[in-house]
């Protein structure tokens, strides 16, 4: 273990003794840690993520996922706006926790506040660091086509996911997956792995590793337009952005002057079509009952289509109501 950065009295802590535990998380991720934790004895006393906001078209006041968890679980929550303010800190401080642990919790903590945990602060992040640092790990997996993913325990430093590495577990990336089924499993993965890791971190028992920098690669949050579908674009990326962004924004086109997204397809790399144009697919119909369009290499095959105001849709029974669909343009900017 790296000792220069945890106190010296490690060694009077019993391996299955309960640790006090302060829990910082915002997103769905985060859930699964939560819930371990408290099954596995140790005792959160105290919950921190950020307040709630405006969600969704009647912008109600929506609570992030890890208050619900911690409410569900009779845990006391705290919601600063931001973390690194003095009054936060102090709050934080004054539950002298043996240890923090973090997953997905949206804002860099500072020193002040990682100097905090006689135990240090540990990290469920959801990739194979130092693969995939920052906001967006598991988007940018499935974006580069990795074959395989994982989580990883770091101990924090005051860096973006810079800290040595204490336990990774990997998995398979299949090509079904998309954003939600994989942060379903790793959350899953890195929530089992924590409650493993912890007793030996804390008893002294196993070393952190320092990351690679020469392997490093960094995400960033997402934003809206990382859903956009460019037609010039070879059709498997198109097939990796509707699958990294299928929670949100999910992958956008537009048709008719409408906004359209394709919420699931394939592709077909031996096709051809002109970027952007709506093709038949498969054995001839009177009715088509599948659609490919066209991109720089190969064709993108929709399977599940939402319109604007409409609900989601099959494609066959998008284009047995749509039967114009075959033969548009589609494109931000089209308007046929």
């Amino acid at each position: 273990m790296n000792t220069s950065s945890l106190p010296s009295n490690l060694e009077h802590f019993a391996p299955n003794d309960p640790l006090s535990v302060v829990f910082l998380g915002t997103a769905e991720f985060a859930v699964p840690s939560l819930e371990r934790l408290v099954e596995n004895g140790h005792r959160v006393t105290m919950v921190v993520t950020r307040a709630a906001r405006p969600a969704g078209r009647g912008r109600r006041e929506t609570q992030p996922p890890i208050a619900d968890a911690a409410t569900r679980l009779g845990l006391p929550l705290f919601q600063p706006e931001r973390v690194r303010r003095t009054e936060a800190v102090a709050e934080i401080a004054n539950e002298r926790p043996d240890i923090l642990v973090v997953a997905a919790y949206g804002q860099i903590l500072p020193t002040s506040v990682l100097e905090i945990p006689r135990l240090g602060c540990l990290n469920v992040h959801a990739s194979l660091l130092p693969r995939h640092r920052g906001a967006s790990p598991i988007s940018a997996a499935i974006l580069a086509g990795d074959e395989v993913g994982g989580v990883s325990i770091m101990l924090m430093d005051a860096g973006m996911d810079t800290g040595p590495v204490i336990r990774q577990a990997a998995t398979a990336i299949a090509d079904q997956d998309d954003q939600q089924s994989l942060t379903a499993r790793l959350a899953t993965l890195g929530a089992d792995l924590l409650v493993e890791t912890i007793p030996s971190w804390a008893s002294d028992a196993i070393s952190p590793s320092p990351q690679d920098e020469a392997l490093a690669t960094l995400t960033r949050p997402t934003v809206r337009a990382d859903g956009e579908l460019d037609w010039t674009a070879p059709a498997v990326d198109l097939w990796r952005r509707i699958r990294a962004f299928s929670e949100w924004p999910q992958g956008f086109t537009s048709w008719n002057g409408k906004l359209l997204r394709i919420a699931s397809a394939t592709y077909d790399p031996t096709t051809q079509a002109e970027p952007g144009l709506v093709i038949s697919h498969g054995p001839p119909r009177r009715v088509p009952n599948a659609a490919a369009i066209g991109t720089r290499e190969g064709v993108l095959i929709p399977r599940m289509v939402v319109l604007e105001g409409r609900k989601p849709m099959p494609i066959d029974a998008f284009l047995a109501g749509h039967s114009s669909f075959i033969g548009s343009h589609l494109g931000i900017n089209s308007s046929s």
